[in-house]
């Protein structure tokens, strides 16, 4: 059986956005407590994020925005 993997530029592009949700998290804080990378409050984020781009503004699919495998 062949595995199916992301592209390096899917895992790139997955990347890119986790960490632009991660820094825009950072710089949003009104505190000086600093924030540490959780996966949890990302993926909140990018969920949203995802339903806006995808349903709400209709501009891409979501495996364009957030690349995955299908199952």
């Amino acid at each position: 059986m062949q595995t199916v993997e992301l592209t390096e530029t899917q895992i790139a592009r997955q990347d890119f956005v986790d960490n632009e949700i991660y820094n825009l998290i950072k710089k949003l804080n009104p505190s000086d407590k600093s924030i540490t990378w959780d996966i949890e409050h990302i993926t909140k984020i990018r969920d949203v994020l995802n339903k806006l781009y995808t349903s709400d503004l209709s501009l891409c699919d979501e495996n364009v925005f957030y690349p995955f495998l299908q199952e």
